[in-house]
């Protein structure tokens, strides 16, 4: 097994949907935390659309002068002109063609260690940077948003680009909980933080604060609450809104007495509040405007949504069903009138609120970086190993292929040997399928041939795809699970090898499973000229490159005209730990070849001859390889 181990100081881009310099949670999130990692040692650039074209130029130039690094805090980089996922409808740009080439001109002039990417919805920066990013990446989804059902449409597409993260974090247990039902995973919980609202008295009325950041219905509801409140209770009411002061206008007179509409941010509004009221009807948008409220000091009165509720619980302050208005003027007008109530409501929130410290989250988010790169293989091997094999001659090697041993190959082990002898081979992988027969008679004859072979095996597991051992002594049984395959590989002394691990088009471990063998991969195959779509090979050299496996490639051929058709250059090498330090510093060359080609050859030697006929040709071909051995 591999020895991993973690680096302390990291190399981060925290990517945001959002136009930068918006006022949202996620921006300042990113922001706040960002500047939490580089205090501690790290270095963070934060990536984000912008309104200003002229930023985005700078940051082109800067990319292209490799000036991204520039001062002690965290780097601003614009990537676009697109307002991102919260801008109002009416100005929204569609995201420009050019987002992913800047993107990728930033990977190219940035070596990353993480990309950790916030509501990575598309279209938006973020979603861009998840599908190019060809390191770590993880994902931050805030707050839970109808967004989740409308990608139901492109369920599986999307559930392919969240496959690449390596780590999936909520902010709440709610945005878990639902994220886990559409796009099941492991998602762990990052509550956020919320900075010390500005000081403020609590003297004189009970002030009740309202953030008009949720549906219109929401506000329409707390001011129909306030009209069935006893007048006289004493209150004053302010509502946070950037829709301006003609929302007073159908106020009767007494209230418009007691309610400022101001569009002033919600931290000075909270400074000083008794009450915060969340009565949202729907997908609870803004849990994060209680954890202010919490960190203020106010009581928050909610709408019993998920997402509200864990934040409410606990003694921490009072809930009412949602669109329910008599309720809620009742808890409004309890929690008004009582003031030993609100401080036990104050005091039962202690806890949590000495919790949302900036700190915190950069703790949290810190062990989920430092987890996820100490599953990085070493980024290099044993020198001693090294410099034994500088002395040996280099050699072509092929690891990935098949005899008539396999139910689906025509190819006798003669042919395959004679023909990777006249294809200048030094060495080759056997790789039956379910079978260490063929691989075994080849490894027997090899000397023959002047060809050294690897006994392997592709081993069919229960659910998980296929997976090849090399340096095999016996054969391994199929129907196993991924995790017993890769053990019996283990107990025989040989290495696990992955082959075509992102082919949909054939059976593959999903991304999740090859996250609980990655200490036990040795090696993956980043090139098979079969996969029929590119992307699959590039998503595995994607994977390989991000958790540092040594990379490998094959041919999988099924006939002998497809041997070779990929070779590795690499010096020659005695048993399984020369080999794997071999491979670690090999060069991985292609040629052009027709996949047409091959599968119709292929189909013409096992399915549309009669056997009769199968027997007697592979009897010629035999004759032949032996004599020119």
């Amino acid at each position: 097994m591999p020895t991993i181990s973690a680096v302390a100081s990291l190399t981060i881009a925290q990517v945001s949907p959002f136009t930068w310099g918006a006022e949202n949670e996620v921006n300042r999130q990113i922001e706040r935390t960002a500047e939490e990692l580089v205090r501690r040692g790290h270095r963070v650039a934060i990536v984000a659309p912008s309104l200003s074209q002229a930023e985005v130029r700078e940051t082109r130039r800067r990319l292209r002068d490799r000036e991204v690094w520039r001062g002690s805090g965290p780097e601003v980089l614009a990537v676009s002109e697109s307002l991102g996922l919260g801008a109002p409808a009416t100005r929204r740009a569609a995201l420009p063609v050019d987002v992913g080439r800047t993107i990728d001109a930033l990977f190219e002039a940035v070596e990353f260690d993480l990309v950790h990417v916030h509501e990575p919805w598309a279209p938006s920066v973020a979603s861009a940077a998840l599908r190019n990013s060809p390191y770590l990446n993880v994902g931050t989804f805030h707050a839970p948003t109808e967004r989740v059902v409308s990608t139901q449409v492109a369920r599986k597409l999307v559930g392919l680009v969240f496959g690449r993260l390596d780590a999936r974090i909520a902010s709440f247990g709610a945005t878990a909980d639902l994220l886990r039902r559409f796009f099941p995973g492991e998602y762990r919980t990052v509550l956020p933080a919320a900075d010390p609202a500005p000081a403020g008295e609590r003297a004189g009325r009970t002030r009740i604060v309202f953030a008009d950041t949720e549906e219109r219905a929401a506000l329409r509801l707390f001011l129909r609450s306030l009209r069935r409140l006893d007048p006289s209770l004493d209150w004053e009411a302010t509502v946070v809104t950037a829709r301006g002061p003609s929302s007073s206008t159908a106020l009767r007179a007494e209230l418009r007495e007691r309610i400022t509409f101001v569009e002033a941010g919600l931290d000075e509004a909270l400074a000083g509040a008794d009450i915060l009221v969340a009565a949202s009807e729907g997908a609870a948008p803004a849990p994060s405007t209680i954890v202010r409220a919490l960190a203020a000091g106010a009581v928050p009165l909610a709408a019993r949504l998920p997402a509200y509720e864990e934040l409410v619980d606990d003694g921490r302050g009072l809930l009412f069903e949602p669109g329910d208005t008599e309720v809620l003027a009742e808890q409004l007008a309890r929690l008004v009138a009582d003031d030993a109530l609100r401080e036990r409501l104050r005091s039962g929130a202690t806890e949590l609120r000495e919790r949302l410290t900036w700190e915190r989250v950069a703790d949290e988010i810190e062990e989920v970086y430092t987890e996820l790169v100490a599953r990085r293989h070493p980024a290099t091997g044993d020198a001693k190993v090294r410099a034994r094999l500088r002395r040996r001659k280099l050699i072509d090697v092929d690891l990935h292929m098949h005899t008539d041993h396999s139910f689906d190959c025509a190819t006798p082990v003669e042919v395959l040997l004679a023909t990777a002898k006249e294809r200048g081979l030094g060495a080759i992988a056997v790789t039956d399928h379910n079978e260490v027969s063929g691989a075994l008679d080849a490894a027997a004859k090899a000397e023959q041939f002047g060809v050294k072979v690897i006994v392997a095996e592709e081993v069919k597991t229960a659910e998980q795809g296929e997976v090849i051992g090399l340096f095999l002594k016996e054969k391994i049984p199929r129907g196993m699970t991924l995790a017993e395959t890769v053990a019996e590989i283990k107990r025989q002394g040989g290495l696990v090898y992955v082959p075509h691990p992102f082919d949909r088009m054939h059976s593959v471990p999903d991304y999740e499973h090859l996250l609980t063998i990655l200490p036990d991969i040795d090696a993956m195959e980043i090139y098979n000229p079969r996969v029929a779509i590119g992307s699959f090979n590039e998503e595995a050299e994607r994977f390989a490159r991000k958790y540092r496996i040594v990379a490998g490639a094959g041919s999988d051929s099924h006939v002998a005209q497809g041997l070779g058709s990929v070779r590795i250059r690499m010096h020659d090498f005695d048993g399984p730990e020369e080999f794997l330090e071999s491979l670690r510093t090999a060069d991985i060359t292609t040629k052009p070849s027709s996949l047409l080609y091959v599968q119709a050859l292929k189909f013409l030697e096992t399915k549309a001859t009669p056997a009769g006929a199968r027997k007697a040709r592979k009897e010629r071909r035999v004759r032949r390889a032996t004599r020119k051995a």
